[in-house]
């Protein structure tokens, strides 16, 4: 990993220890040509590696490089893939049709709720809920990031599906056939969805590993490893310049000393964690290290750093 494109806001650290703002991120060859790719085959972006490893951070900060529209769903043991598609409140149009006492119809589309790759596909769909232009509605469909959209492209964007891995084996195959074809339909309406003409976007999917992916959605995708370089020197490099692009403004010879150290004493205690089958230290833990030692002025050696280490690096575990 050289060669890093880091964007490096000005002013002082955020407070926030795990913004999804896109503001900073150490973009190596390897992953931007990876995302280069994914954007020239249209498949998707399958991230994977530890977590703590930056993957979930990747595509608000190409959102925000591009200027284009962000969208995210984070996944969880009962997401299905049509969620990420649309929902149909069927339960709140039962209840209307009960209050309903003269017999007025329903109009479908109201109970229609538009997910993450709808708004990224056609975001002037999502808005009338599937609804043709100057059909009524009782109200427009709310974009999810609309705050954080405002400025960029309308005809771009960038879905983050959030650790796939959580959900049952059976939903990541859901999604083959609208990733692959760009389309699909919602079954109340009838309404067929499809990408605004010349649009473009990309879809970065994360896993922890924690549960396989079946083969045929792992040959869909773009799969990249995202791991620290393997020679010392290198991966101490690499952990020193993502503490540098955290903190923005001047970066003090002093904290850069003091996160090469730090560095040192996480790449040990990974290797110490391979050895005996515990969960490694992350880059993030790395990250609330250097944040803790720099605020509280611990030095790496002294008996607070001890205590420091066990706290925030070694986590007393049991073995895998």
């Amino acid at each position: 990993m050289t060669h890093p494109d880091v964007s490096v806001p000005t002013g002082t650290a955020r407070n926030a220890p795990d913004p999804r703002d896109g503001l900073v991120y150490v973009m190596s060859d390897e992953i931007g040509l990876a995302v280069r790719v994914a954007e020239a085959t249209g498949r998707p972006l399958l991230l994977r590696g530890e977590p703590g490893s930056g993957k979930s951070s990747l595509a608000a900060f190409i959102a925000r490089q591009r200027r284009w529209r962000y969208y995210e769903h984070v996944v969880t043991s009962r997401t299905q893939a049509r969620d990420l598609l649309w929902t149909f409140d069927s339960v709140r149009r039962l209840a209307d049709a009960e209050a309903l006492k003269d017999g007025a119809a329903l109009n479908d589309y109201d109970y229609v709720e538009p997910g993450a790759l709808w708004w990224a596909f056609a975001r002037g769909s999502a808005q009338r809920r599937g609804a043709p232009d100057g059909a009524p509605l009782a109200r427009s469909a709310v974009e999810p990031t609309a705050r954080i959209n405002e400025g960029r492209s309308a005809e771009h964007a960038v879905v983050l599906i959030d650790e796939i891995d959580k959900a049952d084996p059976d939903m990541p195959n859901g999604l083959l056939v609208p990733l692959g074809s760009n389309e699909f339909t919602v079954t109340e309406t009838g309404t067929k969805i499809r990408p605004v003409r010349h649009s473009r976007r990309i879809v970065v999917i994360t896993t922890n590993e924690e549960r396989a992916l079946p083969q045929a959605f792992l040959r869909r995708c773009v799969v990249l490893w995202l791991q620290l370089p393997e020679d010392t020197e290198a991966a101490t490099a690499w952990l020193v310049r993502i503490a540098r692009a955290h903190h923005p403004g001047t970066f003090p010879a002093a904290n850069e000393a003091l996160a090469r150290a730090i560095a040192g004493e996480l790449i040990a205690l990974r290797a110490d964690a391979a050895r005996q089958a515990l969960r490694a230290p992350s880059t993030a833990e790395f990250l609330d290290a250097v944040r803790a030692c720099g605020t509280l002025e611990i030095s790496v050696g002294s008996a607070d750093w001890a205590r420091l280490r066990d706290l925030l690096l070694i986590k007393p575990q049991q073995p895998g």
